[in-house]
């Protein structure tokens, strides 16, 4: 009944040192930020092990009373719920302690750039834009887009969008991958079907423990005048600014907001979220070995999902479900339906492979 405890052992143990750590009060500012992320953490997990030691202990204790005359009937009806209730506390346990990515808390850079297709799927890139924003809108999000190249006929080229919340890159990591679309475009006069396509990235967005650049000999910063209508205010001042990361070569161009500084803090921010993303990808490599969920791979030319209109379904490739309901997915209403069931099957997966 008790098999657990031994294996729970470190995590309680791990708990007291980060007490301690804390306690001294003479840690650096970053090193405090994680070990008081780390405690947090852990926190809800040390409740769950304590109630659980309580109700073996008043297991053990109520299964002797059962022997008593005396005491039996009244020890039974508490005997039998607990007996019901350690399984049930087990299993919060092991669903607790599944391997959480560690930046699932974060904040997300959603980048979205049209594929094969032409001008249908810049179009489509503006739903799925449209699908995201109102998915954000359900969960009580902040859906801000930071930088945006529109197509000549509607839709855009590629655009950037900020989202900040609760648990952010949760969920959204699942919907990185190439998204198919197929439906008869505005501008086919035969009426036939065309196949398009659109890439979605979702990066955790960098904060300042995560990624650290020096500025004097890793940047090279410049500014010019942005693009856009002639004669608008773009035009007349050197607002838009290019950032090249020396060391990588990495290039990101912002000129969506009239300010300058604006727009400088809005590129670095850019820049270190693809910077830590890259480092996240590097260490996906080394692990995809051991790893073999398709769910939450992050592999971007991987063809994830396909949104058929003439049928009216939406088909997620990874856990073959289909959902036939592509107006309420694609506005964004029931697309938590589909992310709902990847998680689900993430969390399946990680639990029959924990060791507990």
């Amino acid at each position: 009944m008790n098999g657990l405890l031994p294996k729970l052992a470190p995590i309680e143990l791990r708990f007291e040192e980060l007490a301690a750590l804390m306690a001294e009060g003479n840690l650096s500012g970053d090193k405090f930020v994680k070990l008081t992320r780390e405690y947090s953490e852990l926190t809800p997990v040390i409740e769950l092990i304590k109630k659980y030691k309580k109700s073996l202990q008043d297991y053990v204790d109520t299964e002797a009373l059962l022997s008593d005359p005396d005491m039996a009937d009244m020890a039974k009806e508490d005997y039998q719920n607990l007996k019901r209730e350690i399984p049930e506390l087990e299993a919060k346990i092991k669903l607790i302690l599944i391997p959480k990515d560690e930046d699932d808390a974060k904040n997300a850079i959603l980048e979205i750039r049209a594929g094969t297709g032409g001008d249908e799927a810049a179009i489509f890139a503006g739903d799925l834009l449209g699908m995201y924003r109102g998915y954000a809108a359900e969960m009580g999000w902040r859906f801000e887009v930071v930088e945006m190249a529109e197509s000549d006929m509607g839709g855009y080229k590629e655009v950037i969008a900020e989202i900040n919340g609760h648990n952010v890159f949760a969920y959204l990591k699942f919907e990185s991958g190439v998204h198919r679309v197929q439906r008869v475009p505005e501008t086919e006069a035969q009426g036939r079907v065309h196949t398009s396509a659109a890439t979605v990235a979702v990066l955790p967005e960098a904060e300042d423990v995560d990624m650290s650049i020096n500025e004097a000999t890793d940047l090279r910063i410049e500014v010019f005048r942005a693009g856009g209508a002639g004669g608008q205010h773009v035009n007349k001042t050197e607002s838009a600014v290019r950032i090249v990361h020396i060391p990588t070569g990495l290039v990101v161009v912002m000129q969506d907001e009239r300010s300058q500084h604006k727009n400088k803090a809005k590129a670095m921010k850019i820049l270190k979220t693809r910077l830590y993303d890259a480092q996240r990808q590097s260490l996906d490599a080394t692990r995809a070995a051991d790893r073999k969920s398709q769910v939450g791979s992050g592999d971007r030319s991987e063809r994830i999902r396909t949104y058929n209109f003439p049928q009216g379904r939406v088909s997620d490739h990874r856990i073959n479900l289909t959902l036939y309901k592509i107006d309420d997915i694609i506005t964004g209403k029931a697309l938590g339906e589909m992310i709902d069931a990847l998680v689900t099957e993430d969390q399946a997966e990680k639990l029959a492979n924990l060791n507990i």
